[in-house]
């Protein structure tokens, strides 16, 4: 789809930019968010996984993706901040989550324990939560000293990037009480308040089944 026109330095012109996605995954949202940042793309969620299609470069995996953006388009709302220190608390962040805490709660994941293991739906929940609230634990103790209104400051960066659909997905799919989680818990509520953030949640998604069920 073609984007928008930017000004300035940092102008961007038209660019056929594809996000192939999957509406309830939390790699998906992060590089949703990141394109509303950026603000120069529609998006058209299609797939299974986030694949960023640019011209004739194919992107996969939303680590990947969020770099090469942020590489491409530096003046387009920067995803990291130049402190060196606050980057690797962001780089920390986001690596909690995208290894500790997202394979761990992936559908194959949880298919595999159901398959392997019980077909008990407790027993996979009780799996997800286990490594969700790990995760939480370590996040809320990395982040203490450097939280703002947001993960590392009063700017949005990456690591709030995969915060942000991570604690969603922990709420909504598996029922983590967040009360024992009060800094991750502040953030979410700062996170709610910005249409970047919430227009790129699953149950904003074109191809989400929560509308019409609801």
């Amino acid at each position: 789809m073609e984007g928008e026109s930017g000004s300035g330095s940092g102008e961007v012109k038209k660019q056929k930019l594809k996000l192939y996605s999957f509406w309830w995954s939390t790699c998906s949202v992060r590089v949703r968010i990141a394109l509303n940042f950026k603000e120069f793309i529609k998006l058209n969620p299609s797939g299974n996984v986030p694949v960023l299609v640019d011209g004739d470069t194919l992107v996969a995996d939303s680590f990947a993706i969020l770099m090469y953006l942020e590489d491409k388009y530096p003046h387009h709302y920067p995803l990291l901040p130049q402190d060196i220190h606050k980057r690797a608390i962001n780089y920390q962040a986001a690596n909690i989550v995208s290894s500790s805490i997202q394979p761990l709660q992936k559908v194959a994941t949880l298919k595999c324990i159901e398959e392997k293991i019980s077909s008990d739906p407790d027993v996979k929940l009780a799996w997800a939560q286990h490594y969700i609230k790990k995760g939480f634990v370590a996040l809320e103790r990395l982040l203490k000293d450097y939280a703002g209104r947001f993960a590392t400051g009063d700017e949005v960066y990456l690591a709030d990037l995969f915060l942000a659909p991570q604690i969603h997905a922990a709420i909504k799919r598996f029922n983590v009480d967040m009360t024992q989680f009060p800094l991750l818990s502040r953030l979410n509520e700062a996170y709610n308040e910005i249409p970047a953030f919430q227009d790129a949640m699953p149950e904003k998604q074109p191809d989400t089944p929560l509308a019409s069920a609801s």
